[in-house]
């Protein structure tokens, strides 16, 4: 191949590549259904027992309160600006299925589904309130049994949440306090999910770096 032809190939297949590897380097699948190696099952009191259930789902059992895993893993995740993706589902008790930890720069919040009786919907903490004390506090009726489909987007001024593709978060969080609950829940970080005296079933959890 003449240096002319060699110059056309690499002009053509040199944008291509760097496209396709920061593709791969843009969205990262955390749970595959294959096994938890990239987890640690969280030591909470009282927890419940952590699996993988036929179907490939991550089954949160119902403990005394806390149940859960945290990441793990070498591959380090994005602390702002990305989008969360999983579907999870209440099988058991009467409290949040899914309680979604995630980085906001240097520190950390929680996505709370199905809380304080199992219809609460929110972000704790803001500004130190709870989810049930703030703005993005809201009652949302769940079906047992049933998978949603969650879509968590974290950037520098907002945080906001789909269920189902329905927007039910969206808020201004620029200047604000973006914490940590006290408590056990803060061992979840870096990047965990947990229940509270429920059955949790979750899967298919990936994270998407925004452009």
């Amino acid at each position: 191949m003449n240096k002319v032809k060699k110059s056309i190939v690499l002009t053509f297949t040199l944008p291509i590549t760097l496209l396709f590897l920061c593709g791969c380097q843009s969205h990262i699948t955390l749970f595959d259904g294959k096994n938890l190696d990239n987890w640690e099952r969280t030591d909470f009191a009282g927890k419940g027992e952590v699996r993988i259930d036929e179907n490939g789902s991550m089954v949160l059992e119902m403990g005394a309160e806390l149940s859960g895993v945290h990441w793990k893993g070498e591959t380090e995740l994005p602390k702002i600006n990305y989008e969360v993706t999983l579907q999870a589902k209440r099988t058991m008790g009467s409290d949040f299925f899914c309680g979604l930890t995630f980085p906001f720069k240097e520190s950390h919040a929680t996505l709370i589904l199905g809380g304080w009786g199992g219809s609460l919907i929110g972000i704790s903490s803001l500004d130190d309130f709870d989810a049930s004390e703030n703005d993005t506090g809201d009652a949302y009726v769940f079906e047992d049994k049933k998978w949603y489909d969650v879509r968590l987007r974290v950037t520098e001024e907002k945080l906001q949440v789909w269920l189902d593709s329905k927007m039910v978060i969206d808020s201004d969080v620029e200047g604000r306090k973006v914490s940590m609950r006290f408590g056990e829940i803060e061992m979840s970080v870096p990047f965990g999910i947990c229940t509270y005296a429920t059955t949790g079933v979750i899967r298919d959890i990936s994270i998407k770096k925004l452009k």
